[in-house]
C-alpha cells in the first residue's frame, strides 16, 4: 500500500480539535506535539496550515490592528519563555512561523511548502504550533482573558468540538 500523500478532511479536523481542546483545558502542551508529529505527513506542510490559521485566529482574538499591533520585539521570550530556541535555524524557523501567521491574518497566504523546502527537517508543523501558543498567549494578555478562554473563543469561531481531550484522558 502506497503511503498517503495528502491529509484527509478528518485529519485536518482532528488536528484542530486536539490543539484547541488542549489549550482550552489548560493542560500541558508537550503531549500535543507528539500527537501532531503522528499526524504529520512527510514532505507535506500538514498540520502546519491548520496551526497557522489558528494562530491567525488568535491574532484576531487579540484585537491587534495596525494602530495597536502586537509588539514583535522579544515575542518568543515574552510568550514562550519555557522554550529556548538555539542556533540560526531554530530562530529563523520560529520567526518564519510567527510571521506566516501574521501574513495569513493580513490576508496573504505564504507559500509554505516552497518556503520550508530548504529546511532539511520536516518540522514546519512544530514551529507553527509554537507560533499558535505565542499568539494565543498574546491574545490572553491583551484582552485580560485566560489562554483557556481565548482557545474556547477560537473553537466557537471555528465550530470545533472540544471533546477529543476527554478521549485522550480516558486512554492510557
Amino acid at each position: 500500500m502506497a503511503p498517503r500523500k495528502q491529509p484527509t478532511p478528518e485529519d485536518r479536523s482532528h488536528a484542530i480539535q486536539i490543539v484547541i481542546a488542549t489549550l482550552a483545558s489548560g493542560q500541558d502542551t508537550d503531549p500535543v506535539l507528539e500527537e501532531l508529529a503522528a499526524l504529520h505527513i512527510r514532505h507535506n506542510t500538514f498540520p502546519a496550515e491548520e496551526l497557522l490559521e489558528l494562530a491567525s485566529d488568535a491574532i484576531g482574538e487579540s484585537g491587534a490592528t495596525p494602530a495597536e499591533p502586537i509588539d514583535f520585539e522579544k515575542i518568543r521570550e515574552r510568550f514562550l519563555p519555557e522554550h529556548r530556541f538555539s542556533g540560526k535555524n531554530q530562530h529563523y524557523k520560529s520567526k518564519y512561523a510567527i510571521t506566516a501567521a501574521a501574513m495569513i491574518h493580513g490576508g496573504v497566504y505564504p507559500d509554505l511548502l516552497d518556503d520550508a523546502a530548504w529546511w532539511q527537517t520536516d518540522d514546519l508543523w512544530a514551529y507553527s504550533f509554537f507560533a499558535l501558543l505565542i499568539f494565543v498567549r498574546a491574545a490572553a494578555e491583551r484582552t485580560g482573558r485566560s489562554v483557556e478562554e481565548v482557545a474556547i473563543s477560537i473553537a466557537d469561531r471555528r465550530m470545533a468540538r472540544l471533546s477529543p481531550i476527554d478521549d485522550r484522558q480516558g486512554a492510557g
